[in-house]
């Protein structure tokens, strides 16, 4: 931030938007919120103090606003600190805070009333039949209240949860001065908030491309800048001198991260998406084309936090052969160490990560790790004596080299928080802005909005190829081909993946089929989960759902599917001859231009 405040004369900017609030952020800040002090911290971001503090000066200097969702679960509270670290700084900055997105009481009360049964929208799930107790309860706010705030002549906007993309829509429509009606308008800014919500990831971080991009130096990935018309249509560029690159490759890739299908809600509108695509107008300048805007649904997300219980593991080491044998051995000593204890265990969990190589040329490529996990609902249930001691003591019987992790921080008790993703309408909100002399209004629901089927269009399969003959073909891994991101939104997975260029997108429509990427993803795959697909056509993509989980923000999902090199899919032999070509020619301009720049 203070970087991009900075550099204003050289490379101005009018607002600065700000995500700080993942799934994890808000239950983690909800816990702070609702222990009264016993955790420790604030229920704020700090490392959104941490930014602004360099930055502020700038900020006043150049009169650049500032809308973010650092607040978490206590907004009012950043804003004091925040009205507090101005004035220390002498700066004339007036700051508003925005609230409503605190919903737990309107949820028990409906609850009370019959009004909702809450269904899970990942799992079905009604509230009445989750296990855990819920202790908060966020709603997604859209993005009108910020701009409420900028009319009034507030310089920075603090949020709690307003939506990744809020802060840009409000923006962008305070900006140019649209109305709740310019549907259009609202969702190309809505779908250009999504592009930069992740900072780096559109210019290049997180990239299956990422090998193309060492040329120009894997340091320094630039910060996006969205340059939006008064229509609505968007420019993607980036802050000059930075490294990475802003390409429809990137682009794309950041689009397909978290979104659902062709429909992406918002409080303020629904952007409907198969049209869209993108087109580089100029080097680090991409073009966002063909989003529309559709009325907004009458409900918004909420996301409720509980105390999931407590949780803690133990790492050890398996070496050379017999590794399977090797866990076996020590998962028999762990469970009979454990034994007396494992009654109160809600989860207990053996895991191999990694396989040794064959042949290994050193002990680090031979070596694996063995994962011993737990969970429980309360810190004594698994306290030190009653986890980690019996896990650790059996080391002198262990398998030969037996060897544990001796950072040994993680065997004890740590508390863990469950999300139970579900909708609340509108109405029942109180979405307020509040500003730096007291005064405070609300901001309405939406007068008019549109109830969206429950469940976004699926095509499991291809039907409308002509010819599915791809000649000679060779087995591989799909990355060779294809590029892939995925993401998730509560418990939902999704992976979208695409490809680079139109002749490759048939092949890629045909061979992905919903039961292919079952296969891909094999031991992984719980039968009793859905698997949706959806393409899109314009920027030769598509997009694929699923509830299994394989890390905790499903940031390897993409990873493990493309390019899991024991899954091979069959490749057309002309496509596989392309792709060898394409990385020769990057391989040749790469040192060109290395030798290039060396010599200037």
């Amino acid at each position: 931030m203070a970087m991009l405040a900075a550099n204003h004369p050289n490379d101005p900017i009018d607002v600065i938007c700000g995500d700080w609030m993942s799934e994890a952020n808000m239950t983690a800040r909800a816990t702070l919120k609702t222990d009264d002090g016993q955790e420790g911290g604030d229920a704020y971001e700090p490392t959104f103090i941490e930014a602004l503090e360099p930055a502020i000066v700038d900020i006043a200097r150049y009169r650049i606003k500032v809308a973010v969702n650092a607040g978490a679960s206590d907004t009012e509270l950043l804003h004091t600190v925040v009205t507090e670290m101005a004035k220390k700084k002498g700066l004339d900055l007036k700051i508003a805070w925005i609230s409503g997105d605190e919903v737990l009481p309107a949820v028990q009360r409906a609850q009370q009333e019959g009004k909702s049964k809450f269904e899970n929208i990942c799992t079905g799930e009604v509230l009445d039949d989750w296990k855990f107790k819920p202790i908060y309860a966020q709603a997604y706010l859209g993005g009108l209240g910020i701009t409420a705030a900028f009319e009034k002549g507030a310089d920075i906007v603090v949020c709690g949860r307003v939506s990744d993309a809020s802060p840009c829509i409000g923006a962008a429509a305070w900006w140019h001065g649209w109305s709740r009606d310019q549907l259009h308008e609202l969702a190309n800014a809505f779908v250009t908030g999504h592009l930069i919500e992740c900072s780096n990831y559109v210019c290049g971080g997180n990239f299956t491309g990422f090998k193309s991009l060492e040329w120009k130096g894997w340091h320094d990935i630039g910060y996006p800048i969205a340059e939006i018309s008064k229509s609505g249509q968007a420019i993607i560029t980036k802050n000059q001198g930075s490294g990475g690159e802003v390409s429809t490759q990137t682009c794309t890739s950041q689009l397909l991260y978290e979104i659902q299908g062709p429909w992406y809600f918002n409080s303020d509108v629904t952007a409907v998406l198969d049209g869209l695509y993108f087109e580089q107008v100029g080097t680090d300048r991409v073009a966002l084309r063909g989003v529309k805007g559709e009325l907004p649904p009458p409900t918004t997300k909420i996301g409720l936090t509980a105390r999931g219980g407590y949780q803690a593991e133990v790492h050890w080491f398996l070496c050379g052969l017999d590794i399977r044998d090797k866990a076996r051995m020590m998962e028999a000593q762990a469970r009979h160490m454990l034994k007396p204890y494992s009654d109160k265990f809600t989860k207990l969990e053996f895991t191999i990560n990694g396989s040794a190589g064959e042949d290994a040329s050193n002990q680090n490529a031979a070596t694996v790790d063995f994962r011993i996990f737990v969970q429980a609902p309360n810190a004594s249930d698994i306290s030190p004596d009653k986890f980690f001691r019996p896990v650790v003591d059996p080391i002198m019987e262990g398998y030969p080299g037996a060897t544990p992790h001796l950072d040994w921080r993680q065997g004890f008790p740590k508390a863990v928080q469950e999300y139970y993703v579900t909708l609340l309408p509108q109405a029942d909100v109180q979405h307020k802005v509040h500003l730096w002399d007291g005064a405070e209004f609300d901001i309405p629901p939406p007068p008019n909005s549109r109830v969206y089927p429950a469940q976004q269009p699926s095509q499991p399969v291809t039907d409308d190829i002509k010819s599915t003959d791809w000649g000679q073909t060779v087995r591989g891994p799909l990355g060779w081909i294809v590029h892939a991101r995925s993401g998730d939104k509560g418990s939902n997975a999704n992976v979208g993946f695409w490809v680079r260029h139109r002749a490759e997108w048939d092949w890629l429509r045909w061979i992905l089929s919903v039961d292919t990427v079952k296969q891909l993803l094999a031991e992984e795959y719980k039968g009793n989960k859905i698997v949706s697909r959806l393409y899109f056509c314009s920027c030769c993509a598509l997009r694929v759902d699923e509830n299994c989980r394989i890390d905790s923000s499903s940031r390897t999902h993409m990873v493990y599917i493309f390019c899991f090199t024991t899954t091979l899919i069959e490749a057309s032999a002309a496509l596989a001859r392309t792709i060898f070509w394409r990385k020769m020619l990057l391989s040749f301009c790469d040192r060109n231009t290395l030798i290039f720049r060396r010599s200037s």
